[in-house]
C-alpha cells in the first residue's frame, strides 16, 4: 500500500526502510505505468531540417513516457531500485516485462543516436545525465540475470553521457545555483557513484570541481528559498555534494561555515516545508519534490555528521517533517506530480 504520512515516533534508517517496503508495491506500479504513459509529454529537439521533427517515441523509445525524458529515467531507476531492495515475486512480472520490452540494445542505440548529435550535447545536462548514470548505476549493483543484462544494454549510453560531463566539466567556469533541473550540485551527487565505479579520472574532475566552485562558500543566503518552482533547495545540494566531496573530517566546519544555524533549526525558511497551492500546475507541483529532496539532503548531511553532532537531531526531525508534507502526493495524485515524485520518495526512504 501507498504511504501516506509519515509516523512520528522516529525517521532512522530502519523506520524509512519499512515505510519503503510498505509502499514499493503501488511505486513499482506507478513507476512502470508512467514509463509506459506516452502521452502527455513536452518533447524536446534542436532541429537542423524538417527531417529532425519525428515523434518523441521515435528519438527515444527506451524513455519515452512520464511527460519527459529525465522523468522517465526516474521511473525506470525507482522501478529497479525497488525490486533490487524488496524482491517478491509476483509483483516483480510486469515491471520486469516492461523495462524488457524498454532497454533493448535496439532501443539504446538510438538513444545514443540522439546523444551523438552536436546539437543536442546539453540536452538534460546534467540533470537527465545524473539519473541515467543512477539507473545505471543500480543495474550494475543488482545481483539478477535481467538486471546484468539491462546494465550492460545501457552502458553505451552511459559511456555516452560521461563523455560529455567530462568534456563539459573543464568548462563550467561557474556552478549553477538554482532548485530546478540545471542545479550542478545535485547533478554531479546523482553521477557520483557511477563515475566513481568506471572512471576515477572523471570523479577527481568532479572533485575538484566541486572545490573549486564550493569550498570556500560561506553564510549560504538561505533566506532567498524557496523560488515558486523549485524542486530542489540549492544550498542543501550544495552541501549534499560536499558531503562526498570533503574529507570526513573537514566537512563539519565546512557545514557550519556554510549554514551556520542548523543546530538551532535556522534558518527556517529551509526547516520549514513549502506550501504547494496548485497540485495540477506542472510549477507549482514541483514544490512537492522540493520537500522530499530537502528531506533527503537533511537526511544525508545527517549521516555525514559524526555521532553526537548536534545539529544531527534537528536535520533529522526536519527531514521527517518535509517528508511528512508530500510523501501522500506520491501515488493517486495529479499527473503532474504522479508522473516523478515515487523517485525523490524512494531516494528519501532508501537513503
Amino acid at each position: 500500500m501507498p504511504v501516506d504520512h509519515v509516523p512520528g515516533e522516529t525517521f532512522d534508517q530502519e523506520a524509512r526502510l519499512e515505510l519503503l517496503r510498505h509502499a514499493a508495491s503501488a511505486y513499482i506500479d506507478t513507476a512502470t505505468s508512467n514509463a509506459t504513459q506516452e502521452y502527455p509529454h513536452m518533447a524536446w529537439i534542436v532541429a537542423s531540417g524538417p527531417e529532425s521533427y519525428r515523434t518523441h517515441r521515435e528519438l527515444h523509445p527506451a524513455f519515452y513516457g512520464s511527460f519527459d525524458w529525465h522523468s522517465c529515467v526516474e521511473m525506470h531507476w525507482t522501478a529497479v531500485r525497488l525490486l533490487r531492495l524488496f524482491p517478491q515475486p509476483g509483483m516483480e512480472d510486469r515491471a520486469r516485462q516492461t523495462l524488457s520490452e524498454l532497454l533493448t540494445p535496439e532501443n539504446i542505440a538510438q538513444e545514443v543516436v540522439f546523444f551523438h548529435n552536436p546539437l543536442h550535447r546539453s540536452f538534460e545536462r546534467p540533470y537527465g545525465w545524473g539519473w541515467l548514470l543512477m539507473l545505471w548505476h543500480e543495474l550494475e549493483l543488482w545481483d539478477d540475470p535481467d538486471g546484468r543484462y539491462w546494465a550492460s544494454t545501457i552502458a553505451p549510453l552511459a559511456e555516452v553521457i560521461m563523455d560529455h560531463l567530462g568534456t563539459w566539466l573543464p568548462k563550467m567556469t561557474y556552478p549553477q545555483r538554482i532548485g530546478m533541473h540545471s542545479n550542478t550540485a545535485f547533478g554531479l551527487s546523482l553521477a557520483w557513484n557511477a563515475v566513481g565505479r568506471r572512471r576515477p579520472d572523471l570523479l577527481e574532475s568532479i572533485r575538484s570541481s566541486a572545490m573549486h566552485w564550493f569550498g570556500e562558500d560561506k553564510e549560504y543566503p538561505a533566506h532567498y528559498e524557496p523560488s515558486g518552482a523549485d524542486f530542489l533547495s540549492a544550498g542543501l545540494c550544495e552541501a549534499e555534494l560536499m558531503s562526498r566531496v570533503l574529507p570526513a573530517e573537514s566537512f563539519p566546519a565546512w557545514l557550519e561555515r556554510f549554514l551556520p544555524g542548523l543546530a538551532l533549526s535556522e534558518p527556517p525558511q529551509i526547516f520549514t516545508p513549502a506550501i504547494v497551492s496548485d497540485s495540477s500546475d506542472g510549477q507549482i507541483a514541483h514544490l512537492h519534490g522540493l520537500n522530499l529532496s530537502r528531506a533527503w539532503a537533511l537526511i544525508r548531511l545527517a549521516q555525514s555528521l559524526p555521532a553526537g553532532d548536534i545539529r544531527i537531531a534537528p536535520l533529522i526531525s526536519a527531514a521527517r517533517t518535509h517528508a511528512d508534507a508530500s510523501i501522500g502526493e506520491v501515488v493517486d495524485s495529479d499527473y503532474m506530480v504522479e508522473h516523478w515524485l515515487a523517485a525523490y520518495a524512494t531516494l528519501l526512504l532508501s537513503a
